[in-house]
């Protein structure tokens, strides 16, 4: 045989690509060419895979060798392909043959490869092994995943995946040989739960702030807390993902691949249910909060998929990060456009933002006198554009409170608010099969289900204080999220009134 075709993948973005490593042997001077688009990293598997099969007890075939990565219009980077490649080689060259025959080559049709080799014939780890497991899964799930075992214990953690760990590329022949028995790698461990450090009985008053936590948790609403310097808006935003249920198994996935491919390593990585909390520095970058960089990876947004982004200091982001936000707090998702390619990453978080009400932070402070004019106020708050406050459902004015510590009973705990939340997102899934914040056209008007005294009140809300009906669409969301937390299955004039109650304006003028 002078032609072996072995099967891999590319990863863009988190979507893997099937790849086809095509390996020839032939006549002519003795050369070895990679073709295919192939970077740096690729192209220096020639070195790495001629090394591995001479340290491997092989003889590299002196002819001339070429390895086509195919489809050819897609760029190919790392040195996941060198394992495939050096099979391919010693496949077309005719070095690798059955236990039960030996002039009969092996099959690998059914194989699936994805490791890098040292020059010692050692098969290392790769990145992304988990996109990897996860793509093979659901583009190719009769075929084994062939991984380095570090990466294949992360892989285990993928259901209805056949996952073989191998650490040398002679062991890979031996066991693709049939010489010795292949032993699937067995299934992950049960995900890890992390403990929650924060908890909502810590917070003392801000009642209407609970509230806002608690209605924004249940139906998966954005959040913008604006108060003087603290008031408590950085903690209660922390305290946000005590509220959310555990993430389920194919979320925790997904999630997980985000957080492998955003860390470039697969050191020290665990599963876990809980949800993501991400906080970036207001001195983000576009590319930092949305993903991109030479080679894509995912931004803030994206490492907060199902889980929390907190923007402290709101207004200081710089504008274009800031208008950035627009598209995925709507769609959910990103697109990254470069010259040579294209990634869509998943991006469904949910924005709590906490900013002060002036530069100095102290207007409407009842003991602290603001030193702002008129026109730094105006100045500071036009920081934030009309279209980007519209994307944001519930906003909320934390005002300064004298409190006696030592008379306040302990406050309500983040397990009771956490079950009633989870009581509310059962409905919501059962009813339409989402969370209410995702409800969009004809779906948000079938399950609305506005009373007629809700609808005029609605109405008049509207001609009052001229909101666009991107307002008035997710006013009726928070409604429908409150009224679930009611158990009531009519949105009342009491749920939308609360609802504008989060929206108006109420924060001091300058």
């Amino acid at each position: 045989m002078s032609l072996a075709i072995l099967n891999s993948g590319v990863l863009l973005g988190v979507e893997m690509i099937p790849v086809r490593v095509e390996v020839h042997v032939g006549s002519g001077l003795p050369s070895f060419t990679v073709v295919g688009m192939p970077d740096t990293g690729v192209r220096e598997s020639r070195e790495r895979v001629r090394a591995a099969i001479i340290n491997s007890g092989f003889s590299f075939p002196v002819a001339r060798i070429t390895v086509n990565l195919a489809p050819a219009d897609l760029p190919k980077d790392s040195g996941r392909f060198d394992l495939a490649i050096a099979l391919g080689v010693l496949l077309a060259s005719g070095q690798l043959a059955t236990k039960q025959a030996e002039t009969e080559p092996p099959c690998l049709e059914n194989y699936f490869f994805a490791g890098e080799l040292s020059l010692t014939g050692a098969v290392v780890a790769v990145t992304g092994s988990l996109a990897l497991a996860c793509g093979v899964r659901q583009q190719l799930p009769h075929k084994t995943l062939v991984l380095p075992t570090e990466s294949a214990r992360l892989a285990a953690y993928v259901p209805d995946l056949s996952v073989l760990a191998v650490q040398s590329l002679y062991e890979a022949t031996q066991i693709l040989c049939g010489y010795e028995e292949a032993e699937l790698m067995p299934r992950g461990l049960p995900p890890l739960v992390a403990s929650m450090p924060f908890c909502m009985s810590e917070v003392v008053g801000q009642l209407q702030a609970r509230l806002a936590l608690e209605i924004a948790a249940a139906g998966g609403h954005s959040l913008l807390f604006c108060g003087p310097p603290g008031v408590g808006k950085s903690m209660l935003a922390q305290r946000l993902p005590s509220l959310l249920p555990e993430l389920p198994l194919q979320q925790q996935l997904e999630v997980a691949v985000l957080h492998q491919m955003g860390n470039h390593t697969d050191q020290n990585f665990a599963l876990t249910a809980t949800p993501p909390y991400r906080a970036p520095h207001h001195s983000c970058t576009v590319p930092a909060m949305v993903g991109g960089g030479r080679y894509i990876r995912p931004g803030e947004i994206s490492l907060a998929h199902y889980g929390v982004l907190f923007m402290d200091e709101f207004p200081e982001f710089e504008r274009r990060v800031l208008e950035s936000l627009r598209e995925p707090l709507e769609s959910g998702e990103i697109f990254i456009a470069r010259a040579n390619q294209r990634s869509r990453f998943p991006a469904q978080f949910q924005l709590v933002a906490a900013m002060n009400p002036c530069p100095c932070g102290y207007l409407g402070h009842a003991q602290r006198t603001c030193r702002c004019t008129a026109d730094q106020v105006t100045k500071y708050r036009n920081k934030l554009s009309g279209p980007l406050l519209d994307r944001i459902d519930l906003h909320v004015w934390l005002p300064f409170e004298v409190t006696d510590f030592s008379a306040q009973p302990r406050a309500e705990g983040s397990g009771s608010i956490r079950d009633r939340v989870e009581q509310a997102r059962h409905r919501q899934q059962h009813r339409q099969g989402c969370l209410n914040a995702q409800l969009r056209g004809e779906q948000l008007t079938q399950h609305m289900q506005l009373s007629a005294v809700a609808q005029q009140l609605l109405l008049r809300a509207v001609q009052k204080w001229g909101w666009s009906l991107r307002v008035v669409q997710r006013l009726q969301r928070i409604g429908r999220t409150i009224a679930d937390l009611a158990q009531s299955p009519e949105v009342t004039e009491e749920h939308v009134a609360l609802a504008m109650q989060f929206r108006e304006q109420n924060e001091p003028k300058a």
